[in-house]
């Protein structure tokens, strides 16, 4: 059986950042999915499920509310690892052509005020489990000390 391509990433030398994770082509469509890694792997605690939870439900409204990326998002969700989030959108993208968004979206987070979307009996199936607070505390770490300013290495996977 062959080793999907994340698997295949050096974990131990990985560093938070937005990354290309692949790139799929469904015939004339290309298909990008971004690993927005939000912890370092295997150094610091990863999120609490709550916090990232919550993450998942503002990315994915935010994405999809977006007036340039709403047409083009295909998903925003979490790893199970817990150490950040899928970004899958249309077209052929790199890592730094994505920088703005991810700022956008952390910015727009820490703005963020009311009920999290989605967050009722009806619409989530496991909608209790949500934690505001500790969702804008992960997007404030990860934009002041990583995103606000990217570095090569928080934009290309290690070789």
């Amino acid at each position: 059986m062959e080793k999907i391509a994340s698997f295949q990433i050096d974990h131990l030398r990985l560093k938070r950042g937005v990354y290309v994770s692949r790139a799929d082509k469904f015939g004339s469509t290309v298909i990008t999915t971004f690993d927005l890694r939000m912890k370092e792997p295997n150094k610091e605690p990863v999120m609490d499920v709550p916090a990232l939870h919550t993450l998942e439900h503002l990315g994915a409204t935010f994405l999809r509310s977006h007036p340039v990326w709403k047409d083009r998002t295909v998903y925003f969700g979490p790893m199970g690892c817990r150490t950040g989030l899928y970004i899958v959108l249309e077209g052929t993208l790199d890592s730094q052509a994505v920088v703005p968004l991810v700022q956008e979206f952390l910015r727009w987070t820490l703005a963020f005020r009311g009920e999290i979307p989605g967050a009722s009996a009806i619409e989530c199936g496991n909608w209790r489990d949500q934690n505001l607070e500790m969702a804008q505390w992960e997007a404030k770490k990860f934009l002041d000390e990583v995103m606000a300013f990217p570095k090569p290495e928080n934009l290309n996977y290690p070789a």
